[in-house]
């Protein structure tokens, strides 16, 4: 079985998929969806000079802001309706996944399966308007006191402006989050991640530029943009490698009568990711390291301040930044897989429905042994992490090259392709399957 999958799989080439309408109409459906977000990203929040705010952006570059406008697309330095994006309701999806595993009330939700489901999805929308609703009004707020060299970014501050920018900003966010869902829906891919992945690419030919102006400037010479290059394309071969890796541990199901058949016997896996937490570490370590410096980016402390001192150990390239940033990826890794994967649960269901892994008595001693085997592979992924976010964070260090070539960008970008392709595929086998089951039909009849 697992041979004719595989020989599929060779054989969904481009002109299974000319034949597969459906997957056509997914498809093209996810291209329009995508333009419609893009051209989002460049209509802008009414009341705010783009010629001041834009000064004002470069001038405050290099924290948390740097970050948001690459998961934007740029929306943020636009300051457009999708100046949030997307993040909103990834952090409110965050939040209500540690919540469930804290909560009984929630966790009970969980396991009723898809009716329960659908009210912890409604729950994380009205936190995702919530926190949206907090995040515009502070920004439009900050927007108020900001002076560039022209004038003020806000043309008439005021409360007006500040309702307007609200319901316009939290507006665009609530857009995005159904525009995510309906290309979950109804095309191809995880729809929010394909949104945040079609900001980072969209962006990423001016990245491409600005960097061969660097060299242009003289800042680097060709050999060390070639290897600069060499690199770039080993960290994508190294994620891809790793985002593929897991371990298999091995689940024997023994064998029953069930009236005049024995059933059972067969062996299974469960997949264990080398990266079970995926893209969220960075994410939250780059939030919780480059706060400081936007902190002070938009109060304008002055170096005796206590926020502006600790900002000056924690910029790009410094060692207290690259030491406390590998650290809390470590951290964020072991904290959210624990999350994610319950060896207890794991355990029970196993005993629940006869299955175990040889060599290990069920219940708390296949748990021990669940969380033992996690432990270490979760170990290697979260050094691999470290290494795919580090190295990056001396390049824009040393070479000021662009944030897109940071690490979370090219992990995001890869994983999510990765993802779309996989998918992609499966549709293709399931459409040859499916020609495979009409064929044999028409032969039966005509038999």
């Amino acid at each position: 079985m697992a041979s004719a999958v595989e020989q599929l799989a060779k054989n969904a080439n481009w002109g299974a998929l000319a034949k597969a309408t459906e997957l056509k109409q997914r498809l093209l459906f996810v291209l329009g969806a995508l333009l419609v977000y893009r051209l989002g990203t460049y209509i802008p929040v009414p009341g705010i000079d783009p010629f001041v705010w834009n000064e004002i952006f470069s001038q405050k570059g290099g924290g948390i802001l740097d970050m948001f406008n690459m998961f934007s697309g740029g929306a943020l330095q636009r300051m457009t309706i999708f100046a949030l994006n997307i993040m909103p309701y990834i952090s409110a999806s965050i939040i209500m996944q540690l919540a469930t595993a804290m909560s009984p009330k929630l966790e009970a939700l969980k396991k009723e399966g898809e009716s329960g489901r659908m009210k912890i999805n409604q729950y994380t929308r009205y936190f995702t308007v919530l926190l949206a609703t907090v995040q515009a009004y502070g920004l439009s707020v900050g927007l108020e006191g900001m002076q560039g060299s022209s004038g003020p970014a806000v043309i008439d501050p005021g409360m007006f402006f500040r309702i307007s920018t609200v319901i316009t900003i939290v507006g665009g966010t609530v857009f995005l989050m159904w525009l995510g869902e309906q290309i979950t829906s109804r095309g191809v891919g995880n729809g929010i991640s394909l949104i945040i992945f079609a900001g980072i690419v969209a962006e990423l030919p001016r990245a491409i530029a600005s960097t061969l102006e660097l060299g242009r400037q003289g800042q680097f010479n060709f050999l060390e943009l070639l290897s600069l290059t060499g690199m770039i394309v080993a960290v994508i071969v190294l994620i891809v490698f790793m985002e593929r890796a897991q371990r298999r541990v091995v689940v024997q199901y023994p064998k029953r009568q069930q009236g005049n058949r024995m059933m059972g016997g067969e062996s299974n896996h469960i997949p264990l990711k080398m990266n079970t937490a995926g893209v969220i570490p960075p994410i939250f370590a780059s939030s919780l390291l480059l706060l400081p410096l936007t902190i002070v980016g938009f109060s304008g402390a002055s170096g005796g301040d206590f926020t502006a001192s600790v900002a000056q150990f924690l910029q790009h390239g410094q060692p207290a930044y690259m030491l406390l940033y590998g650290g809390l990826i470590i951290f964020f890794a072991f904290f959210y897989t624990a999350i994610v994967f319950n060896p207890e649960e794991n355990a029970d269901m196993l005993r629940k429905y006869g299955g175990f892994v040889p060599g290990i008595r069920p219940g708390k001693n296949t748990a021990d042994y669940l969380d033992f085997v996690l432990t270490r592979i979760t170990t290697v992924g979260a050094l691999y992490l470290v290494l795919i976010c580090l190295l990056p964070e001396f390049l824009i260090a040393k070479y000021s090259m662009p944030f897109y070539f940071g690490g979370t960008s090219l992990l995001i970008v890869v994983s999510v392709t990765m993802d779309t392709v996989a998918q992609i595929h499966s549709h293709l086998i399931a459409h040859q399957y499916e020609g495979l089951i009409k064929k044999a039909k028409l032969r039966g009849r005509r038999g």
